[in-house]
């Protein structure tokens, strides 16, 4: 079965234009019903039977999760349910994945990796539960997205079950979160968690609850009433989410695209297809902020992050020749601190505009792509501009003899924006406790300018050439970066970021998605008579048996 080449993606929607996904709003509880249409897959070449998902699902649901943070304040729980009888989700489409390059796979288990974090997220960071109604059999990354979820319900029919088949059946395994997820969220034990991963036809409602697969189950006869109950002790139990606050649309941030130049409204990229590079500019705002009580999407904040969302995304799915990216933020620095202060102010608003700051940056630090940051005199690297710097390979700072090209730091660098692995950029940059005077040094200059010389003394840039040598020492890492082996780079720049302590999300995107990676490359499962490509056929899949 042949690759398929698929045209560029677009990430923008709206539900008014949702073909998958139905949402309703009832007070403070909004229903997210997934009604999959078979006919209606991203690119033709199969059909989404069974409530099977392909890119175009993913991107209908991380669209409702972001509004029903800034659209819908008022919403406490989300039930997530399944619009068809006896099936809730039955993953991915196979035959999609089958016929996708190794690319397009990787891309697309990281695209829904990051959404499943979101949604934990929208516990974490707005107290908005998430509940996963599974009206039918739940199987693969189906059931994975339940585990998403904080609470999962599975109707008693006699029939339906929650499953992780992808080892029996595909020659793959769960690498979308689902394992992590069993052991690091839902503690099933390890033994336990090896039969439900080899066992096709997985569990049913008595034992999924009795192996902590799901919280609780309802019979047919009681699954409305019982859904209803759940959701609404819950919503009345929470208390983070605001009673009157005013709702926040989201507008379209798709760009404006010239040839091989995109530009928005603060950000733009151009790529240089010979090179393979591309360069990535991140304006700063312009004019002072407005108090956070009269800001709505169109402030510097929201729509910035939005913008560079896209613009990963883009460069992430459709640029995949593209192997460098040199970021470069451009702009008045106070003015980008003054934006972050106004954030400061208590308020859902702030709060959700910070955690969206936060998510874009932890997608930032997961792109396959070289991350070097150019900091020349005019930047605005500074607050949470500053993060993207922190989140480079390398850095590299032109020392110039006025001292005026300064980088600014801010309460920002110490907490706002973690991680994957829970750690801030500044900690993940000074892993030895030897460097804990240097991350002390770093917070302690706070809001001041720290011009090259300084930043290189603190080992807050990698380089810092002056005028004489900035040109040559710049292209000659840009040629050489290129030069290397792609899949080298990226397994080193994987590693390297995400250091010291790991965490839930730290497995999932550090360990998962590397062996989901290598696996996908696998005569065993994508060869001619392989797991993925024979699903579906009369014959069994051949495997070499010999391990490695």
């Amino acid at each position: 079965m042949a690759e398929t080449s698929f045209p560029p993606v677009a990430f923008d929607t709206h539900p008014s234009r949702y073909v998958h996904w139905g949402l309703q709003i009832d007070g403070a509880v909004a229903t997210l019903t997934m009604r999959v249409q078979e006919d209606r897959g991203m690119w033709p070449g199969y059909e989404l039977k069974l409530n099977s998902y392909d890119l175009s699902v993913d991107i209908e649901l991380a669209d409702a999760v972001q509004r029903l943070r800034f659209e819908h304040p008022e919403v406490r729980v989300v039930v997530v349910t399944g619009g068809y009888d006896k099936i809730f989700c039955a993953g991915a489409n196979i035959k999609m994945l089958a016929t996708a390059s190794h690319a397009f796979k990787v891309n697309f288990c990281k695209f829904t990796n990051e959404t499943r974090t979101y949604i934990e997220d929208a516990l974490t960071s707005s107290g908005q539960t998430w509940i996963a109604a599974l009206n039918g059999t739940a199987s693969g990354g189906g059931y994975e997205l339940a585990e998403a979820c904080e609470q999962i319900y599975l109707i008693d029919d006699g029939n339906s079950a929650v499953s992780l088949p992808e080892v029996p059946l595909l020659g793959v395994l769960p690498g979308t979160g689902g394992l992590t997820r069993l052991t690091d969220k839902r503690k099933v034990r390890r033994d336990i968690a090896d039969v439900f991963c080899t066992r096709a036809e997985g569990f049913k409602a008595r034992d999924a609850v009795k192996y902590r697969f799901v919280d609780g189950s309802f019979s047919r006869s009681r699954w409305a009433d019982g859904i209803k109950a759940r959701s609404a002790a819950t919503a009345a139990a929470t208390t983070a989410r605001p009673t009157d606050a005013r709702t926040i649309p989201l507008p379209s941030v798709s760009p404006q695209v010239e040839g091989d130049t995109w530009t928005y409204q603060y950000v733009s990229v151009r790529v240089d297809r010979t090179t393979r590079v591309a360069s990535l500019d991140v304006r700063g705002p312009t004019e002072p902020p407005v108090p956070s009580a009269e800001a709505d999407a169109g402030c510097w904040s929201l729509r910035c992050f939005r913008e560079l969302d896209d613009a990963l995304l883009r460069l992430r799915f459709n640029e995949l020749d593209v192997g460098l990216l040199l970021v470069r933020a451009k702009g008045d620095p106070a003015l980008v601190l003054a934006h972050d202060a106004a954030l400061d102010v208590p308020g859902w608003f702030s709060s959700e505009v910070r955690a969206f700051q936060a998510r874009v940056l932890r997608r930032l630090d997961n792109m396959a792509k070289t991350l070097f940051a150019i900091v020349e005199p005019g930047n605005c690297f500074a607050g949470s501009l500053a993060e993207i710097l922190f989140a480079a390979d390398r850095s590299y700072m032109l020392a110039d003899d006025a001292e005026e090209n300064a980088i600014v730091l801010s309460p920002a660098s110490t907490g706002r924006f973690p991680m994957h692995n829970g750690q801030t950029r500044l900690q993940a940059r000074f892993p030895g406790d030897d460097d804990a005077r240097q991350i002390a040094e770093a917070a302690a200059s706070r809001s001041k300018a720290i011009d090259a010389g300084t930043a290189d003394d603190m080992g807050l840039v990698t380089f810092a050439p002056d005028a004489i040598d900035w040109d040559d020492e710049v292209r000659i890492a840009i040629e050489e970066r290129c030069s290397l082996s792609p899949d080298a780079l990226t397994g080193m720049e994987q590693n390297l970021r995400f250091g010291g302590a790991e965490t839930m999300d730290n497995k999932i995107f550090g360990r998962l998605t590397a062996w989901q990676n290598w696996i996908f490359q696998r005569p065993n499962a994508v060869g001619e008579r392989g797991a993925l490509k024979m699903f579906g056929a009369p014959e069994r899949a051949i495997f070499d048996y010999r391990r490695t």
